[in-house]
């Protein structure tokens, strides 16, 4: 999640269920998301 976040100018981190993320810049939301998307799909694999 943390590498997601700084996508956004943020960090992230948490435990290995359980996860959170923030950020500053909004506009790179849908990158941050379309990553968060792929990496899901790769772990479900």
């Amino acid at each position: 999640i943390g590498g997601i976040a700084q996508i956004c100018g943020g960090k992230g981190g948490g435990r290995p269920n359980l996860a959170q993320a923030g950020g500053r810049d909004a506009s790179k939301l849908k990158e941050a998301l379309e990553m968060a998307r792929s990496q899901l799909q790769e772990s479900l694999q």
